[in-house]
This record gives structure tokens, sequence and C-alpha cells, in this order.
């Protein structure tokens, strides 16, 4: 966790990619140009388990990963199995006395698949949900409860071969048929990484956000 040396304003939830840790997280945290927002990050870890696609090697991961199609076949009972994981954390910061429009998930990867999906199913009206290089996992099994109002930040990139940005774009499109019209979607030239641009962009949108919960 990374404390603010002032009251924090919000909290920011992260979640990192697969075979990564908390620390990836981290360093993004330090790249973001926050000049008036105070806010406190909470870093997760991913359980360890066994993923398929990697020949069963036992790495950090939100859920098991099939095949190279993510959207075909899905590890439904580890999304949710994490799902809860995250939700715990959530509740522990409302227990430090943040209210939900305080609270941020985000995530890169399968980090950000797991802060849309969480998000969705919750009930109150988020700060706001940051998935970059991410989908939205098992989206026939999705009922969104999460008020239709909360800013949702998408960023991917144009050349990505592991989250393809098909999958991204119609994640964007199953959000907004479904009356999330705060939805700010970024392309940029790149793979599976995060560019500065990306960066910028993102602390533009964080900083008018956490300006939105003090008003």
């Amino acid at each position: 966790m990374k404390e603010p040396l002032e009251k924090a304003q919000a909290c920011v939830i992260w979640m990192h990619g697969l075979g990564a840790d908390a620390s990836d997280m981290m360093g993004l945290a330090d790249q973001l140009m926050i000049e008036d927002a105070v806010l406190r990050h909470v870093f997760l870890d991913a359980p360890r388990r066994p993923v398929t696609l990697n020949g069963g090697m036992v790495m950090p991961a939100w859920y098991d990963i099939y095949g190279l199609d993510l959207v075909d076949e899905e590890d439904k009972a580890g999304v949710e199995e994490s799902e809860s994981l995250i939700r715990k954390v959530v509740d522990a910061q409302y227990n430090f006395g943040f209210r939900p429009h305080q609270i941020f998930l985000a995530g890169f990867s399968q980090g950000g698949a797991m802060a849309l999906h969480t998000a969705l199913h919750m009930t109150d009206r988020l700060g706001g949900v940051i998935a970059l290089s991410a989908y939205l996992p098992l989206v026939k099994h999705n009922k969104p409860q999460l008020d239709k109002n909360t800013p949702i930040f998408m960023g991917t990139g144009q050349f990505d071969p592991l989250v393809l940005p098909k999958w991204t774009q119609q994640s964007k499109d199953w959000l907004l048929a479904k009356g999330y019209n705060e939805v700010s979607f970024h392309q940029y030239p790149m793979e599976h990484s995060i560019c500065f641009e990306e960066i910028k962009d993102l602390s533009l949108w964080l900083n008018k956000q956490v300006q939105g919960v003090l008003q």
C-alpha cells in the first residue's frame, strides 16, 4: 500500500497482469502525474495457480487461461474466486472510511479484466474503473449492477497480440450497449504494454475524476 502524506481523498486498488506481481502496478502508480489529487494506492497480488496456456506452470494469475482465444473458453470459477478476493479488499477500504464514490478499481491485462468484472457487480457508483490492455470476461454471464454513471477508462494497444484490439473494442461496445456512457476509450500505437501517452491520458482522467469526488 502506498499512503499519501496528507489524508487520502480517494483510493485506487490495482491488479497486475498474468505472471506479474504488485510491483508492476507500483511502478505505474509512481509514473502518474497526479498534481491535485491525494490518493491511497493499494496493490494486490493474484493467487498462484497453474495456467493451462503455459503448460500448467504455477504463477500469479487471477484466473486460468485455457488457450490463445481468451474469450472462447473461460475459467468462470477462477474469475469469481478472484472477484471475491477483490471485494474483500474494497470492503476493507470502506472500513477505513472511504465511500464507494472514492474507490477506483484498476488493472492491466488480466488485472484490468478483473477490475471491469468486479466493478460491474457492485451496486454503488464507484469513483471509476481503469482497464488497461484488458477485456471484459464472462460477458455471457454478466448481469451488470454498477451505476451507469460510473466513469470507465479503457486503454489498448493497436498491435496487441495477446489481448486483441477487437476484444477490447467489443468490451467497450458491450458497455455502451448496456448504458455505460462514461467510457473514455483510447488506442495507442503499441503492443501489450503501457506507453507515455497512455500515462498522460490516464493522469488527466484520474485527476478529473478525483476532483469530481471532492465536489
